[in-house]
């Protein structure tokens, strides 16, 4: 007999449909997986065979022959299980045939329990796709794949509890999505960072229009510190956002029982020995990069100068494109990758150029030569550059409140909604207009023109700067509620570039 069971497969961070066919038949017994498996849908051979056997049932002892379609697409990971399991109990009669409207995911024990798989959501997105109802996959994954909307989830632990649901023994009930509040950790305040108010406003106007940053200043100035603090006061994640980014992290791995959804905005800080593959994805099977699991949140790197000059490198075409293309000899995947880039770095290798107290031993060469590590055409995509002073003796004493995260986030969350009124699009921010959007929102009187040309020309700016000037003041006069920029907004826009390398 032939069973035909409904599986999902990944590609990049999307899923896509696949049909465990089952044949058995007359001859010599022999178990068989065709349709371009890897090594781990090879074994699953050895797992749905003990499973079968551990559950109560008898495994045919005839030729069993799976064929995973479409045949011309490589399937990996243990995904496959499953469905394999119950196309043999279907084929050879032992249950009935579950219906073409489900679809079942997940890895098998010896003994018939289900394990969790990785890439839950883009399946069950690709479920509703595939225009089926039901999609059965193991209990810890249940809440995860939840969040996908047209499609009944149903969280399975045994092999024997699956085969009681479909024989109507024991109805299981379908898994509901948690609120996704339930998984906002909370983020470090800003209150807890004293003085660096100028810095302070650089990351209010950064998380208001997702512009990049630049912090520059001397060892334990608080760098780090501000930047951590950043989740805190970017806006609110959308429901598509969510779902966008916790595709990714569940593709990766990061997914969990316990944090099943994305529900704050990712900060990743990679350390800076990290590769240009860890940075953008790859592998022999592409997986997604840190600017891939920073999508909708934050890539911060610390320590700007010591990072790899072709790590570095990498991060220039998704800075403007939104997204990174992975080549490889498996496939080639596009990646995601709309993410504000935040560093930091030290005035010079010592940390201490320009500092009061003199203790800096670099010559003016050595300054240049750390300040070249990283490249113009870098530098030129960042929109705000800033100065982190070291703090002195009062400021560390002071003990008035400073403003909380949480009053900076509502200001934030007003800048967006301005910028989502006026673009129609909730993922579109002031960072990412065009030239067509430029020319709509960000007109300028006569006072403004004069003192953009004047800054144009006395600090031989780019093409490239002059729009990123014009979309950090339009997001200053969004802070402020101004409908059109103005010459106050141009001149502080101005000033987060006027840092001299």
């Amino acid at each position: 007999m032939i069973a035909t069971i409904n599986s999902l497969g990944l590609s990049g961070i999307g899923g896509y449909g696949v049909r465990a066919e089952v044949y058995i038949s007359n001859g010599l017994p022999g178990f068989d997986i065709v349709g371009l498996p890897d090594a781990a849908v090879k074994e699953a051979r050895e797992r749905v065979r003990a499973a079968v056997k551990n559950s109560g049932f008898r495994f045919p002892q005839s030729r069993v022959t799976v064929n995973l379609a479409p045949a011309d697409t490589k399937k990996i990971g243990t995904v496959y299980d499953l469905p394999i399991l119950i196309g043999i109990l279907a084929a050879s009669g032992a249950i009935a045939h579950p219906g073409q409207d489900a679809a079942f995911c997940g890895e098998l024990s010896l003994t018939g329990e289900l394990r969790a798989v990785q890439g839950a959501l883009p399946m069950a997105i690709a479920a509703e796709r595939e225009g089926l109802r039901r999609l059965f996959v193991p209990a810890e994954n249940a809440a995860e794949a939840a969040f996908a909307e047209g499609v009944e989830v149903y969280g399975v632990k045994t092999v024997r509890e699956l085969i009681a649901h479909l024989s109507g023994e024991a109805a299981l009930s379908p898994a509901e999505a948690p609120a996704p509040a339930l998984f906002r950790a909370g983020a470090p305040d800003l209150s807890e960072v004293k003085g660096q108010e100028n810095v302070k406003r650089a990351l209010e106007i950064a998380a208001a229009g997702g512009h990049n940053l630049l912090m520059i200043g001397p060892p334990g100035s608080g760098k780090s510190m501000l930047a951590k603090r950043l989740p805190g006061i970017l806006p609110d994640m959308s429901r598509e956002e969510m779902l966008e980014s916790t595709e990714i992290h569940s593709v990766a791995g990061l997914t969990s029982h316990e944090q099943p959804i994305v529900a704050l905005r990712p900060f990743r800080s990679p350390h800076h020995t990290v590769s240009a593959a860890g940075l953008a994805g790859g592998g022999s099977t592409p997986r997604p990069g840190e600017i891939s699991l920073a999508h909708n949140g934050v890539l911060f790197l610390d320590e700007l100068p010591e990072f790899r000059s072709d790590a570095l490198e990498v991060l220039r075409q998704p800075l403007e494109d939104g997204q990174v293309t992975v080549s490889r000899v498996a496939g080639t995947v596009t990646y995601p990758s709309r993410f504000m880039l935040v560093c930091a770095m030290n005035p010079c290798k010592c940390g201490w150029y320009g500092h009061p107290s003199g203790r800096c031993r670099c010559s003016e060469f050595d300054v240049r030569r750390y300040h070249a590590r990283v490249s113009g055409p870098l530098l030129d995509r960042i929109d705000l550059i800033v100065e982190v002073p070291a703090l002195d003796f009062t400021e560390l004493r002071r003990r008035e409140p400073a403003e909380s995260s949480g009053t900076v986030r509502e200001r934030v969350n007003a800048a967006r909604g301005v910028q989502r009124g006026r673009f129609g699009d909730g993922a579109m921010c002031n960072a990412r207009m065009g030239a067509k959007e430029l020319r709509s929102f960000c007109a300028l009187d006569e006072e403004s023109e004069a003192l953009l040309r004047a800054a144009f020309d006395t600090m031989n700016l780019s093409a490239r700067s002059h729009d990123r000037i014009l979309r950090v003041a339009r997001t200053i006069a969004d802070l402020e509620g101004a409908e059109r920029i103005e010459s106050a907004h141009i001149a502080e826009a101005i000033q987060y570039r006027t840092f001299t390398w």
